[in-house]
């Protein structure tokens, strides 16, 4: 694993929106000194970035980051050519072993599982590589994919990692990893992420907004795309539908009856998820929710509702 090129540890030294756990004092009590913590907090973000993208959760990606310094500091560095790469290495390799049991506990997961959102305003490095990699809709798209397809896909997709790295932290021939990424793409089909402009983005949001504050259901409905979806994340905590909702007729009644009986009286106001606008909603009893748009040519494809406490805790501490 101690092989790599100029590839690796080309991330900037911002720490993730995760936490303070980026900061030195974290990771203090290496007898080695600076030699261990430097290397290492050079490329945390970069580690951080891929292992929240694997697993679509903070607190299960910083685990996996707070393992791999454990690693790292108790290797015999002298033998290490390349830091970044070693340490991407054992990053992607652990989320995957992460990953592989996470599938297993979200198949008895209560009602749709979704992402935890991370508030990339407070760091834009982890979105700077290609940025709808990030984006929500993306990483439930993702959940389609094997542990090691989902790999292949983040570190080429998200990343750029030529086939030839990837193959190597994978421990992989070339051409597997090829067909792989081929794989993976098969599987997202035609929902494979297209670019899209944050403002147009954010224009439509505010008229997704208007229209269901107004309980305007004609003007509403223009929004949506004709095989609309909107999913809520209660995970068993609070309370949210437990089916997927589909349909323009649907997905509009549904939003109807929340503002109308709970949003309404709620503060609402727009924030960055995962590299694009979206909603939250504040009660006053502090609990939150957050709404993602999943937006095409066509309109609004998805609507993500997160509404788990647990998933929440970076929107319900902000102003």
């Amino acid at each position: 694993m101690s092989s790599g090129d100029g590839r690796d540890g080309t991330s900037s030294g911002t720490s993730s929106p995760a936490a303070s756990s980026s900061d030195a004092s974290a990771y203090a009590g290496a007898d080695e000194g600076r030699d261990a913590l430097e290397p290492f907090l050079s490329v945390r973000p970069q580690l951080f970035g891929i292992a929240y993208r694997m697993l679509g959760s903070v607190d299960e990606a910083e685990d996996v980051v707070q393992d791999a310094w454990v690693r790292w500091h108790g290797t015999d560095r002298t033998r290490v050519v390349n830091a970044a790469a070693f340490l991407t290495t054992v990053v992607t390799r652990l989320a995957i072993n992460v990953l592989t049991s996470a599938r297993a506990r979200r198949e008895t997961y209560v009602g749709p599982w979704l992402p935890e959102p991370v508030d990339t305003s407070q760091d834009p490095a982890l979105g700077a590589e290609r940025a709808e990699a990030i984006q929500i809709a993306t990483l439930v798209l993702l959940e389609r994919l094997t542990p090691t397809e989902r790999a292949v896909y983040v570190l080429r997709e998200a990343f750029g990692y030529p086939y030839r790295r990837v193959a190597e932290i994978l421990d992989l021939s070339e051409a597997n990893a090829r067909q792989l990424a081929r794989r993976a793409r098969e599987r997202l089909g035609d929902r494979e992420p297209v670019p899209v402009d944050p403002g147009e983005h954010r224009r439509l949001l505010d008229e997704f907004v208007a229209a269901a504050h107004d309980g305007d259901l004609a003007r509403f409905e223009r929004f949506l795309s004709a095989d609309v979806v909107a999913s809520a994340d209660g995970g068993g905590k609070v309370h949210a539908s437990r089916q997927e909702l589909v349909g323009v007729a649907r997905v509009s009644l549904f939003f109807d009856n929340l503002w109308r009986k709970q949003w309404a009286r709620a503060d609402v106001r727009v924030v960055e998820a995962n590299g694009l606008p979206a909603l939250v909603i504040a009660y006053a009893s502090g609990r939150v929710a957050l709404v993602s748009l999943d937006v095409s040519p066509a309109g609004v494809e998805h609507v993500f509702v997160q509404v788990n406490p647990d998933k929440l805790r970076a929107y319900a501490s902000a102003d």
